[in-house]
């Protein structure tokens, strides 16, 4: 009987610790791409170049330590931001995405910087829209 009881109450706290853990932590991107969709959660069609007839693209990235709080996507065509997505991070690792629609004129080098709450870059990365 008291075995269970130590089993429950070690169960029970194991997400208190967890989130104290994850407190102290550095959010990071521990994987990002860019890619035509996500499937079952998983980037699809991945690549750093696409025709000017894509149509969308989406820049996905894998996230720890960051629960609790959101990372921001920063898309820029050229020097000029395009758009500045906030997106909810619910848990480490965390798995999320934003999606820009690309005109055809829109041609030649993209950026996105991934930012922390706290506004700090965790990770950029490019890829070129071609004709």
């Amino acid at each position: 009987m008291i075995r269970r009881v130590i089993v429950l109450v070690a169960a029970c706290a194991l997400p208190a610790f967890a989130a104290l853990a994850e407190e102290g932590a550095t959010p990071s991107v521990d994987e990002m791409s860019f890619c035509t969709a996500v499937q079952d959660r998983a980037p699809a069609g991945v690549d750093t170049a696409f025709a000017s007839t894509v149509e969308n693209v989406l820049c996905y990235v894998k996230t720890s330590g960051a629960a609790g709080t959101s990372v921001v996507h920063v898309w820029y065509f050229g020097d000029r931001e395009m758009a500045r997505v906030e997106l909810a991070v619910n848990g480490s690792p965390w798995r999320t995405w934003s999606s820009k629609r690309i005109l055809p004129e829109w041609q030649g080098v993209w950026r996105v910087d991934v930012l922390s709450a706290a506004g700090d870059v965790l990770k950029s990365g490019t890829f070129v829209v071609r004709p």
